[in-house]
């Protein structure tokens, strides 16, 4: 895929990856919309675009699908297509299951999975008249399997996987392309932003998060698979690029390095 004039859909484009994805894809050529709830962040990540021209401050929740159907009618009266969605609005989790209120566990699932679903179902009509399109979604390692802490995050993230393969599938007549993008270790805020048990924000930057993959990097990677049309990457440094390989081949030693690995 050539970015050159593409108009590409980015959500939770107010900072971290898809503040990135807006700045690198826009230095390319792309047209790019900018969605996150705070208008006032959004457009302060307008002012750094190479191409603040060609872009489009578009504020919206991921937990308000009923403002969904005005979002999609003013980014098709405006530019008539959507080459590219990236749903990348997002949300993680720091506590066990038990300690969790339901609460949570619904605004994740809201967030990461209803929120996307919600939108590409609004987008969908429109998307099939169309001679082609990608809908890149930023899933997770923990969309592939569990760990410590984020059984609600997980939950939400093996949905966004079935719920995206399942499209695939039926869209591939459509030239509907579907690119899963797991990405786990990223340098961003997301640990800072995870909810804990009672929904308040962890407030701390773990050592995964500081001492990840830096976010221009990541989004290089997201970027090529996107060009390249891949189905599925995983982007991760050492052995957790390996770890779906080997929870396939060796699931009880998978186990066992995943019970010694505590948060």
């Amino acid at each position: 895929m050539n970015f050159k004039n593409k108009i590409v859909w980015i959500t939770g484009a107010s900072g971290g990856i898809g503040e990135e994805m807006a700045l690198q894809l826009n230095a390319k050529g792309a047209i790019v919309i900018l969605s996150a709830r705070r208008k006032e962040v959004l457009e302060s990540v307008k002012s750094k675009l190479q191409y603040p021209e060609n872009s489009l401050v578009l504020p919206m929740d991921m937990e308000q699908p009923s403002t969904f159907t005005e979002n999609v009618s003013q980014v098709i009266d405006n530019y008539g297509r959507v080459d590219v969605l990236f749903l990348n609005a997002g949300i993680s989790q720091r506590s066990y299951a038990i300690n969790t209120n339901m609460d949570v566990d619904h605004r994740l699932m809201n967030v990461n999975y209803f929120g996307p679903v919600a939108l590409t179902k609004e987008l969908l009509p429109y998307l099939q008249k169309q001679a082609s399109c990608n809908i890149a979604v930023n899933s997770s390692l923990g969309g592939k399997f569990g760990f410590y802490e984020r059984s609600a995050y997980s939950a939400s993230k093996f949905a966004l996987q079935g719920f995206f393969e399942s499209l695939r599938l039926e869209e591939f007549e459509n030239n509907i392309h579907v690119n899963l993008l797991c990405a786990v270790g990223i340098n961003t805020n997301m640990s800072m932003n995870a909810l804990v048990g009672d929904g308040e924000t962890f407030g701390k930057q773990s050592a995964m998060q500081a001492e990840g993959i830096a976010v221009d990097d990541c989004v290089r990677q997201m970027i090529s698979a996107i060009e390249k049309n891949k189905k599925e990457v995983i982007i991760a440094k050492g052995m957790q690029r390996y770890s779906t390989k080997i929870k396939e081949l060796f699931p009880e030693l998978f186990f066992k390095l995943l019970r010694k690995n505590k948060p």
